[in-house]
């Protein structure tokens, strides 16, 4: 026989406004990234029937912005903008 169990979460009015705040931040930051690499691949693609190598200056390549580097921006983000430092990180950690 298996047990479950459902909770129900009642924050306060001041933690609903925390936490609004802090999801603000996070959709804000979760924008930007994105936009990142939006713009990296505008910047990098070129169809290959569109123009001649001789004829077309191809511009200097950008590194390609994955999970792991805009992951490592976070810390200069945070020195940048000290408000982020008001976000909690969560660490999920699963035990066995």
């Amino acid at each position: 026989m298996r047990t479950s169990y459902q909770y129900v979460l009642r924050p306060t009015k001041l933690q609903v406004i925390q936490f609004d705040k802090w999801l603000d931040m996070l959709r804000c930051q979760y924008n930007y990234l994105l936009s990142d690499r939006f713009r990296w691949y505008e910047q990098n693609r070129c169809s290959i029937n569109s123009c001649s190598l001789f004829v077309c200056h191809l511009p200097e390549l950008r590194v390609n912005p994955n999970y792991n580097s805009q992951q490592d921006s976070l810390p200069q983000l945070k020195k940048d903008r000290p408000w982020y430092k008001e976000i909690v990180r969560f660490v999920v950690s699963e035990s066995r």
